[in-house]
């Protein structure tokens, strides 16, 4: 369960380090287009990311889901709406992934195939949230992905 964990944490840090590279590809001119109007931008992406980094982290290192899902989503709401730049957004991830980083160093074998109670998703095994964080931003770097072949950057960003 420790080579879990460590995959987690390691999996993480470079799924953050991808979708920031990703980004740091989309141009000023482009970071707020959509391709509709009621599409995300580069920018709500990253504003999105970035403030449910921390969320994840306090489901980890509390070892459970808060009891009221708007104890969960009002706080990211909140980091959500007070992200207007790349730059804060790319400062509150990291703080976020950091701490997911350190929550999960506080995991203990035996939490890893534990269950958690979580509103809306019952009784959740408590590894499904510590593949969250990766599994979170790696599926949004998708999305920055098909906005860049949108304005016909079709280069793979290694």
């Amino acid at each position: 369960m420790e080579n879990f964990i460590a995959i987690c944490r390691q999996r993480t840090t470079m799924s953050m380090d991808r979708f920031l590279n990703d980004l740091s590809f989309v141009p000023a001119d482009k970071l707020t287009w959509r391709p509709t109007p009621t599409a995300k931008s580069a920018l709500d992406i990253a504003a999105h990311c970035a403030g449910y980094s921390g969320a994840f982290a306090s489901i980890i290192s509390a070892g459970k889901f808060p009891s009221r899902v708007e104890d969960f989503l009002d706080p990211i709401q909140a980091a959500i709406e007070s992200i207007t730049t790349l730059e804060q957004a790319e400062t509150i991830l990291r703080k976020g992934i950091a701490d997911t980083i350190a929550a999960l160093d506080t995991v203990t074998p035996e939490q890893v195939g534990a269950m958690i109670e979580a509103p809306a998703l019952g009784s959740t095994p408590f590894n499904f949230f510590l593949t969250l964080p990766a599994r979170h931003l790696e599926n949004h770097g998708a999305q920055i992905d098909y906005l860049q072949t949108c304005w016909g950057d079709l280069e793979v960003h290694f």
